[in-house]
């Protein structure tokens, strides 16, 4: 649980905004509920690696460097998410981590990182399977815990084989802020179930809550399914400026506890109907972790607007 700086800010990124999330996920309360990640996405790094091979900071958005931004997020009690590539550059082609996994393994653990996004853009063609272990063990014999999370986007399936390789691994190319969207990712994320627990997490992508393109009701379906899902809960939006709907959903303490049970099963869909695509009802079950069988049914009616939420024990 976290946030990421992508959905929002794209690559308009500077110390300061990650400093001033950091003060704000304390200030709201939503550390202490658990988003204790702030992950910063691409454009963080400069144009090119220095004279030494080495990754750099961006000089005019990161004057201070990585380092320092760590230790200001370690000083509030959180961690330090940071971006890189499985290819020659990232994919708003700023260097890539291929052929570098050790040295720049090594430069993140230095700088204090405490989760690794690591994606797939400029991948010179190269089998996933091949590209993500190589950075896994580099990551390793740092000697430091980094979250391994694989954002390969779903192409060669990495539910079957990154269990073992990552933490967590995308299941499906990137999330935007529509209903359309969410739910099409939902089904595709569905899919891989039973291959998520303890240890390896599929990856739905980022949370949308409070961006602006979906109505109250479709944020509040869009973080329940997520949690259903066991899906990293990583905000997406302002944190420093988000409206009172979009914390109330966000701080839901039944809801987050449905995600972070440590039992670990997935929430599968059983049911839907529909027609072109628009989901009427779905509904998911889950395992509880009292050893109970909880059946959570979530419809709703989305021709009229309404959402209905309801609890069976």
């Amino acid at each position: 649980m976290g946030w990421n700086s992508w959905n929002f800010f794209a690559c308009n990124i500077t110390e300061d905004l990650i400093k001033e999330t950091a003060d704000a996920l304390i200030s709201t309360g939503l550390a202490d509920l658990g988003y204790v990640y702030v992950n910063i996405d691409d454009c963080w790094s400069g144009a090119s690696r220095n004279s030494e091979g080495q990754l750099v900071p961006d000089p005019n958005t990161f004057p201070s460097g990585i380092k320092a931004v760590a230790d200001y997020v370690h000083g509030k009690g959180l961690k330090l998410g940071i971006y890189s590539d499985a290819g020659a550059f990232t994919c708003q082609v700023r260097p890539g981590s291929l052929l570098h996994e050790t040295d720049d393994a090594q430069l993140f653990a230095s700088w204090g990182v405490d989760y690794l996004k690591y994606d797939n853009c400029f991948n010179l063609g190269i089998d996933p399977k091949k590209r993500y272990p190589p950075m896994r063990d580099a990551l390793n014999a740092t000697g430091r815990t980094i979250f391994y999370s694989i954002c390969e986007w779903g192409v060669e399936d990495p539910a079957l084989w990154a269990h073992g390789v990552g933490n967590s691994w995308r299941t499906t190319d990137d999330i935007n802020d529509t209903w359309a969207s969410m739910t099409t990712i939902a089904d595709l994320n569905d899919k891989w179930a039973s291959y998520a627990g303890p240890g390896g997490w599929n990856d739905p992508d980022m949370l949308e809550v409070g961006n602006g393109g979906m109505t109250y009701q479709e944020y509040r379906a869009h973080f329940s399914i997520w949690a259903l899902m066991k899906a990293p809960l990583l905000v997406g939006c302002d944190v420093r400026s988000m409206t009172n709907e979009t914390f109330e959903i966000l701080s839901n303490k039944e809801v987050i506890a449905v995600n972070q049970d440590s039992l670990g099963v997935q929430g599968r869909k059983v049911y839907a109907t529909g027609e072109n695509d628009l989901l009427h009802h779905i509904v998911y079950h889950i395992v509880w972790k009292f050893g109970q069988v909880l059946c959570l049914e979530i419809a709703w009616s989305l021709l009229s607007g309404i959402d209905v939420q309801k609890l069976q024990l």
